[in-house]
């Protein structure tokens, strides 16, 4: 195949300006602080200069077409997910073809009666920049709260919505982001939380203090009674639920990402004190109270999780009775509820499993899932055997089944997403490695199923490689829709379960948190290595993906060994990890990194900060950064500095491996954005690592095909 020729025009001008901080004694040279005011007209030219550049280069690039076409097909065609069953009804969310934004529908779990759609926010806009955040149907269906955002911010404007008569009721209430309603039993008031507006604190503070609220329908949001939260520190984060019989209240508090405190009190006492359960201790509990007894999912003394039930009158540890014991197995991963019975839902080597126990913990059954896969969405309710989930795989699209906790049959399909392509085309295979200490890491590689069959045995393909490795989040077999067209026309993808996660619990994660951070980095690195010692590919065809906090791990990646990758696509990443806590809502992060302000925490930061990694005397890969200018989550200057000191380091060197800059605006750090910007978005990053990889493109159309049946 003849290498595309491609002009690549030099980057804008981006002036030196050098700020030096001394940190713990350390001396640190910044050449591109003046490129963190995102608001300076400075700044908005050479963003927008950059823009026109990359479209310059992208555009030129045949397969950018081919991956818009395919990705609008693919993307296009019907998707339900996220079930929430309340009183007689299930709610979930449905984007129809044509559609930019999910809309929220509803339909009667008896009676007959048609589909109904409550929430479209392809109203409210038609350039797609409204979106819809979250929604909580009352516990009887009747009424419902959501919060709807613009262009990717996620500052919630939290609204209420009477579904018997389908009237938007009066009262609205802002900074609702990630409000996490608790309705009361009658459907009369409701437990939130917000955050303050600018002005109410200190310049830099409303994007902290979330406090807890009580609001009653019909009162002005203003008279709302603060619950919880004053004096408490700043960056707490907190969750509540009511007992099933309304009595109680419980108010989880959330220190970071490995360690909660749960609280309760009696629910009708708006000026009672919290009873602390459990505070103070460096592990993970969440629990749901059900008459009188808090049954409590902890890893506290079980990596892998427990659950244990405690009584409300006697909440001392000497005192709780452990009903499903740690399973050196499988890791726990949430529990529900359902006529006196214990959904639990489990994950063995990053697949899903479903479990129902009796409420003592005894006769655990086992629900039989469709493939090797991943459960997302569980909702039951505690006098109903019926338990709703989500559902999918690698190569089966989302789909909604129901079971019964009191029968032993295969979950029955209730609703499922367009299969776009036969799953029989794609091999999916697990596999482990050693990483450089030896730890056993798995890692899922997905290609078409004929490709190294004939004469693809033996030869190097183009792969992309991904990973995320934190905030005790593990990365599990999901639908490829975005991914198919790449593997479709013969690439391959492989997804690695890093250290960070929670695949294998608590201790999985920890070794890959703050100071044991370079471990997630080892165990890409040594991902990279298998794949090209296995013969999958080789260092002139691979490249690596990842988002956020696995835009740093590419970054990291990509810094400490730019010798093993030909391409580099890192998309809202963090990459300054010496002033990541000064902007936006990043200071919470620091229980996952650590704060640089603190000397230790500090070492190992600076020791894998990507932006002060980079050398000029090194060539880097070819990259492709791409964040947004609403992003409130990871600030789009982490991306803006990398790559004006990595198109410096090239000019310098006499690379000829482009360093590429996308800014999008009307959009945020991903949630909410609009069909046509995530084509646009994943259209030019696969078009990208089609052409520096060297992917040959079919010509021929109709590369996916429908698959037969329609369910796995």
């Amino acid at each position: 195949m003849k290498p595309l020729e491609i002009r690549v025009p030099p980057p804008p001008d981006a002036p030196v300006r050098s700020v030096v901080d001394v940190v713990h004694g350390v001396a640190i040279e910044d050449p591109y602080r003046w490129l963190e005011d995102g608001t300076s007209p400075e700044t908005l030219e050479w963003t927008e200069l950059q823009n026109k550049r990359t479209e310059e280069v992208l555009s030129q690039i045949p397969a950018r077409d081919f991956f818009a076409d395919e990705l609008t097909e693919i993307l296009s065609e019907d998707y339900v997910g996220s079930p929430v069953v309340r009183g007689n009804r299930l709610f979930y969310i449905k984007r129809a073809s044509g559609q930019n934004q999910p809309v929220l529908c509803m339909r009667e779990l008896s009676g007959g009666s048609p589909e109904r759609v409550l929430l479209d926010p392809n109203e409210a806009s038609d350039r797609g920049i409204v979106a819809l955040d979250w929604w909580y149907p009352s516990r009887d269906g009747t009424k419902l709260a959501y919060g709807y955002s613009e262009r990717g911010d996620e500052w919630s404007v939290l609204r209420i919505l009477d579904i018997e008569t389908g009237e938007v009721l009066p009262e609205e209430i802002e900074r609702a982001r990630g409000a996490g309603v608790t309705w009361e039993p009658d459907g009369l008031g409701f437990y939130y939380s917000k955050y303050p507006k600018p002005g109410e604190v200190p310049p830099g503070e409303e994007n902290y203090n979330r406090h807890v609220f009580y609001h009653r329908l019909g009162q002005d949001p203003k008279d709302d009674k603060k619950i919880y939260g004053e004096g408490r520190p700043r960056h707490e984060m907190y969750g509540t639920s009511l007992s099933d019989d309304g009595k109680y209240l419980l108010l989880t508090v959330m220190h970071g990402w490995n360690s909660t405190d749960l609280l309760f009190r009696e629910a009708k006492d708006l000026d009672g004190p919290f009873i602390p359960i459990v505070q103070g201790i460096d592990a993970i509990f969440s629990g749901k109270i059900y008459k009188g007894t808090l049954y409590m999912l902890t890893n506290y003394k079980a990596s892998r999780y427990r659950i244990v039930a405690v009584d409300l009158n006697d909440t001392a540890e000497s005192s709780w009775r452990e009903i499903v014991p740690e399973d050196p197995e499988v890791t726990l991963t949430g529990f529900w509820i359902a006529c006196d019975s214990l959904v639990v839902t489990a994950m063995k080597d990053a697949s899903s499993r479903i479990f129902v126990y009796n409420l003592d913990g005894s006769g655990k059954r086992e629900i039989p899932l469709p493939t090797l896969g991943t459960v997302g969405s569980v909702s039951a309710q505690v006098d109903s055997p019926e338990v709703f989930f989500d559902f999918q795989s690698f190569a089966y699209s989302n789909a909604i089944y129901r079971f019964y906790v009191d029968g032993l049959g295969k979950p029955e399909l209730v609703l499922r997403s367009a299969q776009v392509f036969d799953p029989s085309l794609v091999e999916v295979k697990q596999v482990f490695y050693s990483s450089k200490d030896g730890t056993r890491v798995p890692m899922f590689i997905i290609h078409r199923k004929d490709l190294l069959e004939g004469e693809g045995a033996g030869r190097p393909h183009p792969t992309v490689l991904t990973g995320y490795g934190g905030f005790n989040l593990a990365r599990v077999p999901t639908y490829v829709s975005t991914v198919l067209p790449w593997i479709l026309s013969g690439g391959i993808y492989a997804s690695a379960n890093l250290r960070g996660g929670n695949e294998y619990g608590e201790e999985w994660h920890r070794a890959g948190m703050r100071e044991n951070k370079q471990n997630v980095f080892d165990d890409f690195i040594a991902a990279a290595e298998y794949l090209i010692n296995e013969g999958y590919t080789d260092k002139e065809h691979l490249g690596i993906w990842g988002r956020s906090n696995g835009g740093l791990l590419v970054g990291a990646a990509m810094t400490q060994r730019p010798d093993l990758f030909k391409a580099v696509s890192c998309g809202v990443p963090l990459l300054d990890m010496v002033r990541y806590h000064k902007f936006l809502i990043a200071y919470i992060w620091t229980s996952e990194y650590g704060d640089p302000d603190d000397p230790e925490a500090f070492k190992w930061l600076y020791a894998y900060s990507p932006y002060h990694k980079v050398r000029e005397d090194v060539e880097y890969p070819a990259v492709l950064f791409y964040t947004a200018s609403s992003d409130t989550r990871v600030d789009p200057m982490h991306a803006r500095k990398m790559a004006a000191r990595l198109q410096a380091a090239h000019l310098k060197n006499g690379s000829d491996n482009p360093v590429l800059l996308i800014v999008e605006s009307d959009a945020g750090h991903g949630v909410g954005k609009p069909l046509y910007k995530v084509v646009q978005e994943q259209a030019n990053m696969w078009a990208f690592l089609a052409w520096q990889l060297g992917l040959e493109i079919p010509e021929s159309e109709g590369a996916h095909e429908a698959a037969p049946g329609g369910s796995p």
